[in-house]
């Protein structure tokens, strides 16, 4: 779970800043470091809402990742990947055993075709949003289950 919501919310919220501070740039010219980290406070507290604080400290916290410089633009890559998988995964559920040599098949391409060919092998349709809202139905289910178990325990108060 914890890596699931890493992977896609956290690399959505990156992506929204390297857009965000390169746009800007491209756009209006130079940025000091205050503005980038507006930029990167922004983005980050549109992913937390409440849940977190951020302190003024964690404005610069954007400069530990140079990539966002250096090599931009891959990073919504994570976020495509983890929800494809688990929106795969969401198919084979419901199919079973049956999903299986469709599954083989895709493995064996492997990157030999476009992802929405790769798609089909397995009948997933990349461009419908019911497909990836599958895999974030599983987020929401395993987060679900975390905060039943937390409740459970005593750690957690209703909310």
């Amino acid at each position: 779970l914890e890596d699931s919501i890493a992977t896609v919310f956290r690399q959505v919220a990156m992506n929204r800043f390297e857009d965000a501070v390169h746009h800007e740039r491209r756009d209006v010219g130079e940025i000091s470091v205050e503005g980038v980290g507006e930029h990167w406070a922004d983005t980050q507290s549109t992913m937390l809402g409440d849940a977190v604080e951020l302190t003024e400290g964690y404005r610069t916290w954007w400069s530990y990742i140079p990539h966002f410089i250096s090599t931009p633009g891959y990073v919504y890559a994570y976020a495509y990947g983890q929800l494809l998988a688990l929106s795969v995964y969401a198919r084979y559920r419901s199919q079973g055993r049956e999903f299986v040599p469709a599954y083989l098949e895709l493995l064996r391409a492997g990157g030999s075709l476009p992802p929405e060919e790769l798609g089909r092998i397995v009948d997933c349709d990349l461009t419908d949003p019911g497909f990836w809202d599958a895999g974030l139905d599983i987020v929401e289910s395993q987060l679900d289950s975390a905060l039943e178990a937390g409740r459970a325990a005593g750690r957690l108060t209703q909310r």
